[in-house]
């Protein structure tokens, strides 16, 4: 409206002038024109308004156009504007999806290894599983012990089918009595044996639980190694249940008690000083081999484990004396035949200890090999009559023996080397061959002698079945004598000793046929020398035992103390075979 009234005043105030100056003029050629009519003067104006009428809307639509144009640009300025919002808030969006995009992925990294890390626990925890469920099946298809109550029980051992074969006959079963074998000059030193045998046949069992304080334990173990007054090979073979091996244990942390019959604590042992540990000869002979020490008697062990690596252990165990004298006068004694009614065998002797044998050992187990290093300490009494014929100024006397030992086992590669030693006074007995270990003065007191034992041993695992071994054992003991106030030499091995019968043969003693000629032979022993070799193959091993069979040749020297007639010698060639069946 602003604008069709700012045309209106255009309009008049262009008409005025207009109308004004059409009075005024005059026509070319100095002719006047006539004045315009009224009417044809409103009509000029109103045609000249019509095309100002037009005009305006021609610029109207024009300016419409503009302003659509203007709108659209608007809009389009505007469109533009949210698009670079939107493309700016796309970008910012984007970029705040791809940072979490990223910790996604990383974290999603972490869950897979998170995962995969599980699944690894879960497959070992499957295997472990399946591996306890096949432990199981087998522990109930096959147990390997017994459960009672609140004890396991374990049995163990085998059944033993063996022979023995000697060039000089002992009449030994495969228990070989090294220190009997005889001189030249005895009737058996002549003729062999062969001695087929199922005595070594060894059960055993192991009882064990668990208390508040540690473990409680108890092992037996036997054979068939000794005779009852009806035993003999003619019909039955029907020889007596013997103890090897009883004893009760009691672990609490680092130490252990054990009591009862074990092997001594001068046996050597695989490992620690545990009874049970003792590394034994492979060789099959019931008395094992020259040179190894050991016997199984009744004591008490006290061991302590100071570190891993390292034990100590000390025993106090039964002693008993091994004496030999020649020219010894009767003014003396330290024991007694066995007592009947007191369950000991009356056709054996027994000694009166005077007080257990002490045995200190420390062993060390550093990580390659096994070590050990002690010693045992003995006394020996006995009570004896210095008037010899009266009881006048009859008095105990005690003497102190002992020893040390050493001994090392040690693997190089796929072989087992071992040294042993034995060493000291009145140590005899300890030795496989029993060599004597105290003698008597002519006064009647005691005196140790001196002793010596040694063992290597080289055992080589070929293959897991196959165990080939050999070993080299010796023992000796000092010859000992004092004259008495007649002139005699009294004591073990004197050098008037009467060995003149040793290298020839007596004929028999009687007709029987089981009385054969000994001769005249001191012959008291120096030392005894064994060379032994063999293997062990074990053709099955699995839930049904272990069956394995074996053989081994040994060399047996006996060496006497020279005496009137010189010192006698004799050898031995033992060939010996086994089959053992081990319980699983």
């Amino acid at each position: 409206m602003k604008a069709i009234a700012t045309v209106a005043l255009l309009v008049s105030s262009s008409v005025v002038p207009f109308a004004a100056q059409a009075q005024q003029s005059h026509p070319k050629a100095g002719k006047k024109r006539p004045p315009l009519s009224e009417s044809a003067f409103q009509s000029q104006v109103l045609q000249k308004l019509s095309q100002m009428q037009t005009e305006i809307e021609d610029l109207r639509g024009q300016m419409a156009e503009k302003d659509a144009q203007i709108a659209a640009l608007k809009r389009s300025s505007e469109s533009s504007s949210g698009a670079q919002a939107q493309t700016a808030a796309q970008v910012d969006a984007l970029a705040t999806s791809t940072a979490q995009t990223s910790a996604g992925v990383s974290g999603l990294q972490t869950s897979v290894a998170a995962v995969r890390q599980q699944t690894s626990e879960v497959k070992n925890d499957v295997q472990q599983v399946a591996q306890e469920q096949v432990a199981i099946k087998k522990n109930v298809d096959e147990p390997v012990s017994i459960h009672y109550k609140g004890v396991t029980i374990t049995p163990g051992g085998f059944l033993a089918g063996e022979s023995i074969w000697r060039q000089r006959a002992l009449n030994a079963d495969v228990y070989t009595n090294f220190n009997g074998t005889p001189y030249g000059g005895a009737g058996e030193a002549h003729t062999s044996e062969w001695v087929p045998s199922a005595r070594a046949t060894r059960p055993s069992v192991l009882i064990t639980g668990k208390v508040p304080f540690g473990t409680l334990s108890g092992f037996f173990e036997g054979d068939f190694l000794s005779a009852g007054s009806t035993s003999n090979n003619l019909q039955s073979n029907s020889y007596t249940l013997r103890v090897r091996q009883a004893w009760g244990q009691a672990a609490f942390g680092r130490y252990k008690f054990t009591g009862g019959q074990m092997w001594t604590l001068l046996s050597e042992s695989k490992k620690a000083a545990d009874p049970g540990q003792e590394a034994l000869p492979l060789i099959f002979d019931g008395n094992l081999h020259v040179g190894y020490t050991y016997v199984r008697q009744p004591g008490f062990r006290f061991q302590a484990a100071l570190s891993p690596k390292t034990t100590l252990a000390v025993a106090l165990e039964a002693s008993q004396y091994q004496f030999s004298a020649s020219n010894a006068s009767p003014n003396f004694f330290f024991g007694n035949a066995g007592a009947a009614p007191g369950l000991n065998n009356p056709g054996i002797t027994y000694t009166n200890q005077v007080a257990p044998d002490v045995v200190v050992k420390a062993a060390f187990d550093p990580g390659y090999g096994h070590y050990e290093i002690g010693g045992v300490v003995r006394l020996f009494r006995d009570r004896y009559y210095p008037a010899g014929t009266t009881a006048a100024n009859a008095q105990n006397d005690t003497r102190v023996g002992g020893g040390f030992v050493a001994s090392a086992r040690f693997p190089i590669s796929k072989l087992d080397l071992g040294l042993h030693l034995v060493a000291g006074d009145g140590t005899g007995r300890y030795g496989a061959s029993i060599l004597p270990d105290v003698t008597v003065r002519p006064d009647g007191t005691l005196s140790p002698l001196r002793n010596a034992q040694g063992l290597l041993s080289l055992e080589y695992h070929a293959t897991k079945k196959l165990d080939l071994f050999g070993y080299a054992g010796t023992e000796y003991v000092q010859r000992t004598f004092y004259r008495s106030a007649t002139g005699t030499l009294v004591g073990y091995a004197p050098p008037s000793a009467n060995n003149t019968g040793c290298n020839t043969e007596a004929v028999p003693t009687g007709s029987t046929g089981y009385l054969p000629g000994t001769g005249t032979c001191l012959g008291a022993t120096r030392d005894l020398v064994q060379g032994s070799v063999g293997w062990v193959y074990r053709f099955y091993s699995g839930p049904a035992g272990k069956l394995q069979y074996g053989a081994a040749y040994s060399y047996l020297s006996r060496s006497g103390w020279v005496g009137t007639g010189g010192a006698p010698t004799a050898t031995n060639n033992l060939v010996y075979t086994s089959f053992r069946y081990f319980l699983p």
